[in-house]
């Protein structure tokens, strides 16, 4: 939209506003109410796209599914623990890689 037509738009709004008796924290109440209706992730991806399952299916899960994978494995459970927490202790005093570079690698 160019620039004309955008504050064409905005003094109409703004008029239109004004006749209904609507103020602008009206509209900032409003849209804070609506987002935090907003329904949470349903769907959860290794890199972080995620999809609340509704409206059209998004790509990432789209070539997922269709490389074998099922939709459960994608299911965002409100339970998952963060990673780091009640983790076991490990004991790497035995470990024969240690310090090693191989035990230095980036996985």
């Amino acid at each position: 939209m160019d620039e004309r037509k955008r504050d064409s738009m905005v003094a109409y709004l703004r008029r239109r506003m004004q006749e209904v008796g609507i103020r602008p924290e009206h509209l900032a109440s409003a849209i804070a109410g609506e987002q935090s209706k907003q329904i949470g992730a349903r769907y959860r991806s290794a890199t972080g796209d995620t999809w609340n399952g509704e409206g059209e299916m998004p790509q990432w899960l789209q070539q997922a599914i269709s490389a074998g994978q099922t939709v459960e494995h994608f299911e965002a459970s409100s339970n998952v623990e963060p990673s780091g927490k009640n983790r076991e202790k490990v004991d790497w005093r035995n470990d024969p890689f240690a310090g090693s570079p191989l035990a230095r690698a980036q996985r």
